[in-house]
């Protein structure tokens, strides 16, 4: 099995093999709440305009969710929150989920033979998922801030997603803690506390929380649907 690691849209762009589109905070994460939370669908797609236009399309009940600047957008029912997941009313409705880096990261793996989404929250289910088909190419996106900056926990899941793949034992505690002062300390700044809460950093930092993985599917071009596929232990 050949390991690459990549980052932000033009790593997802260039991603061959089996795909690992990383987004810690906030886009897999949030993914994983809301089939946590009940969902009974989710659709990535790129821009705001194909969620509102997909919305129309769909008779079933639907909400939008996702991000433009890390901030909910006119006309959307949630932000890209873990925690609005939680506390939302989400039980049996269909998601259509837009965000900068994540699901755009999704829509560029043009030449991935599967897209599989994930943050530090599922990172060991995708691991062993990945170790089960046994592809011989592995590509790991760490798509970054807003798709287009290094951002150190999508590589630390990255990295960690490679231990498990290698069958070593990883300990990240510590560069997870890290995070708090680095990357995940704009959670912290009173300013940004409607549209990225402390509970966040936490949510989305809790390791292994989810034994299932997140598949890509296209269907429609422009619209990728998210499978949830629980692994057993």
């Amino acid at each position: 099995m050949v390991i690459t690691i990549k980052e932000s849209i033009k790593g997802a762009r260039e991603a061959e093999g089996v795909t690992v589109i990383i987004d810690v905070f906030r886009a897999f994460s949030t993914a994983c709440y809301a089939f946590d939370s009940g969902i009974r669908r989710l659709i990535n797609v790129a821009t705001p305009d194909e969620a509102f236009a997909l919305r129309e399309k769909l008779k079933t009940e639907t909400i939008i969710t996702g991000e433009r600047e890390e901030k909910k957008p006119e006309g959307f029912d949630m932000g890209n929150s873990p925690t609005e997941m939680l506390t939302g009313n989400l039980q049996g409705k269909t998601m259509i989920h837009c965000t900068t880096a994540g699901t755009n990261g999704i829509m560029n793996a043009t030449g991935a033979s599967e897209i599989l989404g994930a943050g530090l929250v599922n990172a060991e289910a995708v691991a062993s998922y990945i170790n089960m088909i046994n592809p011989g190419k592995v590509t790991l996106v760490a798509m970054g801030y807003r798709g287009v900056e290094s951002a150190e926990e999508d590589l630390l899941c990255a990295r960690y997603i490679t231990e498990l793949l290698r069958g070593n034992e990883a300990d990240i505690s510590n560069e997870i803690n890290t995070l708090r002062k680095g990357s995940g300390s704009r959670f912290f700044n009173p300013g940004n506390l409607s549209f990225s809460p402390p509970t966040d950093f936490f949510l989305c930092t809790d390791l292994n929380r989810f034994n299932f993985v997140l598949k890509a599917v296209m269907t429609t071009p422009g619209y990728a649907e998210i499978l949830r596929l629980d692994m057993n232990h």
